[in-house]
């Protein structure tokens, strides 16, 4: 099953799942669109409906939200290695990720969350494509490490901040993979190398909170 294509096959599912979100006191509703890209989506043969399932997806989170929640247009990896670790190019990568925030944009989300990153040079161009598609619009960037606090590709968390931080992303952040203290102990020192505001998302079962330092 895919779960991105809920959001046209089943929007009375993903819209309750909004409600109750934001019935319990959330402030920012995520889009049903983790693994919305054009990558992901071609292993289920949904590649030719990318912006249709992202503007779906953020049309529904964005009823639930009217005027008293925001809404944060997910983006996940595309699942592939990028170069010069794998055979898919930087534009590419870049191309993949502005046509699903195009779509999220058009959907209206108020922030774009780029989310569980493993490779710093990934996610560069999914904040690339992000202020390509309107700079006005604020960027979460959060990356996952592993019980060693470092990701798959060895970035430390110092690094993580240092690189999100010349990116100029509005939040710097961590989520998945590792529970909460392994999480703090890398916001920890990431606070060390940048102002920017940080955020923590210890695991995905967890509600989605995102927060100042």
């Amino acid at each position: 099953q895919c779960y991105d294509e809920l959001n046209l096959k089943a929007p009375d599912l993903v819209r309750d799942v909004h409600a109750m979100y934001a019935r319990v006191g959330a402030e920012v509703l995520e889009t049903n669109t983790f693994g919305a890209n054009r990558v992901k989506l071609s292993q289920y043969g949904l590649e030719s409906q990318v912006r249709e399932i992202n503007r779906a997806a953020a049309r529904l989170a964005r009823e639930v939200a009217g005027d008293d929640h925001l809404v944060a247009g997910a983006i996940g990896p595309l699942g592939v290695r990028i170069e010069p670790y794998g055979p898919t190019s930087v534009d590419e990568a870049f191309q993949a990720f502005e046509e699903q925030l195009s779509a999220l944009k058009e959907g209206g989300v108020d922030v774009f969350l780029l989310e569980t990153f493993g490779d710093l040079a990934e996610i560069a161009q999914g904040v690339r494509a992000a202020r390509a598609v309107d700079p006005a619009i604020p960027v979460i960037a959060q990356m996952t490490i592993g019980v060693d606090g470092r990701t798959s590709y060895g970035a430390s968390p110092e690094d993580l901040a240092r690189t999100l931080d010349k990116l100029a992303v509005d939040v710097i952040g961590l989520n998945c993979s590792v529970g909460p203290q392994a999480i703090l102990e890398a916001i920890e020192k990431m606070a060390t190398v940048t102002r920017r505001k940080l955020s923590a998302q210890p695991n995905a079962g967890m509600p989605r909170d995102v927060g100042g330092r």
